[in-house]
C-alpha cells in the first residue's frame, strides 16, 4: 500500500468518523402542538424553516395536534419529547393521575393569557356576562373555555347555564344558526371561524376572560421529565431557539405565515395572518405579558390558578404548583425581552 494512499484513506474515514460525531451531537426531538397547523403554528414552524433548531443542534420535527389534552398525554406517554398545551390542561393531567411518573413540566409560557372567551351574536341581546344567566351555551366537551367556565362564572355571578356538546368543527355554525345563544372557544379561532360563516366581526360579541376577572394563564411549551433529566441542555437550546423564532414571527407574522403555508398548502393565507396577529396582539404581547415578561409566570398568580382549576375541574387531588412549573431553562432576561412596546 502506498504512503498517499494510506494517508488518502486515513484521511476519508477520519472526515466519515468526523461526521458521525457530528450527526451523534444532533439531538432528535419530536414536537406536538396543540392544534392543527393553523396562525399561531408560526411560533414553531418558523424557527424550524430559518434553522434555528438545526443552528442548535436540535432535529426538531412539529406535528399538528387535537387538542391540549392529547398534547399532554403524548408528552406524558413518551411519544413527544416536547408539546405546546393549555397550562389548565396540565394542571389538570397532574391533579388527576398523582402516581403517574412521567408528568410533563411547563418550562416556558406563550400565551400568557387564556385565549379562552365566550362569543355571541350581538342580536341575542348579551352584551356583559350577566346576560349569560339562564343561556344555552354550546362548546366541544374538551373546549378549555368550557372547562374554565366555572371560574368565569364564579367571577361574574352567572348561573343556570345549560350546555350543548359539539365537534369543534360544528361550534361556530351551531351559534350562527341559532341553535345556541353563545360558544366558548379561543377568541383567536372562534371569532374568525364566525366571520368564515357570514357574520361580521362587528356583529360578535367577545367576551375574553381576561377582561372579566379571570386572569388564567394560556398555553405554555411543556417538556418530559425524561428529557429533563437526561438531556437539561437540549431543553435549553430549544428555548433559545424557539425565543429566537417568536420575534420573527411577532415582528413579520405576514412572512411567517409562508411557513406555515409550507406545512399545509391549502391554508387561506391571509385569514391564517388575521389569526396570528389577534393571537399576538390578545395572549402574547399582552399586558400581563409585558408586565410579567416574555416566557415567565408570576408565583402568586400561578398559585391562584392552580387553586381555581382545582374547584373549577374538581380534581382527584390539589393541583400543586410545585410540580407544574420549571423556569430554569428559560433564556436570559435580556434574549427574553422580544415583545415590541405597544402602540400609543
Amino acid at each position: 500500500m502506498s504512503k498517499r494512499f494510506f494517508l488518502r484513506t486515513t484521511a476519508v474515514l477520519a472526515a466519515v468518523a468526523a461526521f458521525g460525531i457530528a450527526q451523534a451531537q444532533t439531538t432528535p426531538i419530536k414536537f406536538q402542538l396543540d392544534w392543527r397547523f393553523e396562525g399561531p403554528a408560526a411560533l414553531f414552524l418558523t424557527p424550524v424553516a430559518k434553522g434555528y433548531f438545526k443552528d442548535a443542534k436540535l432535529d426538531v420535527t412539529v406535528d399538528a395536534g387535537n387538542g391540549s389534552g392529547g398534547a399532554v398525554t403524548r408528552v406524558a406517554s413518551g411519544s413527544y419529547d416536547i408539546g405546546f398545551a393549555d397550562l389548565a390542561a396540565l394542571m389538570e393531567f397532574h391533579a388527576n393521575n398523582p402516581d403517574v411518573p412521567n408528568k410533563p413540566v411547563a418550562v416556558m409560557m406563550v400565551y400568557n393569557n387564556t385565549p379562552a372567551s365566550v362569543m355571541s351574536l350581538k342580536k341575542s341581546g348579551i352584551k356583559t356576562p350577566a346576560d349569560l344567566s339562564g343561556k344555552k351555551l354550546g362548546a366541544p366537551v374538551f373546549d378549555a373555555g368550557r372547562r374554565a367556565f366555572p371560574i368565569f362564572a364564579k367571577a361574574n355571578g352567572i348561573s343556570n347555564v345549560t350546555w350543548t356538546a359539539m365537534d369543534p368543527t360544528l361550534r361556530e355554525t351551531m351559534l350562527v344558526r341559532g341553535d345556541v345563544d353563545a360558544i366558548t372557544g379561543f377568541t383567536f379561532t372562534s371569532l374568525l371561524n364566525i366571520e368564515a360563516r357570514g357574520v361580521k366581526a362587528e356583529d360578535v360579541a367577545v367576551l375574553q376572560y381576561p377582561d372579566y376577572g379571570v386572569k388564567l394563564y394560556g398555553n405554555a411549551i411543556i417538556a418530559s421529565p425524561k428529557l429533563i433529566k437526561e438531556n437539561p441542555a437540549a431543553v435549553k437550546a430549544f428555548l433559545l431557539a424557539f425565543t429566537k423564532g417568536a420575534k420573527d414571527v411577532i415582528t413579520d407574522p405576514a412572512a411567517a405565515i409562508n411557513d406555515v403555508k409550507a406545512r399545509d398548502g391549502i391554508i387561506n393565507t391571509e385569514l391564517e395572518i388575521r389569526r396570528l396577529k389577534l393571537a399576538i396582539d390578545t395572549v402574547i404581547n399582552s399586558p400581563d405579558a409585558r408586565a410579567e415578561g416574555f416566557g415567565q409566570i408570576k408565583g402568586p398568580r400561578l398559585s391562584l390558578m392552580a387553586s381555581q382549576v382545582s374547584d373549577a375541574f374538581n380534581t382527584k387531588s390539589r393541583v400543586n404548583p410545585d410540580t407544574i412549573w420549571n423556569g430554569s431553562f428559560l433564556p436570559t432576561a435580556k434574549e427574553l425581552d422580544i415583545l415590541p412596546k405597544p402602540k400609543k
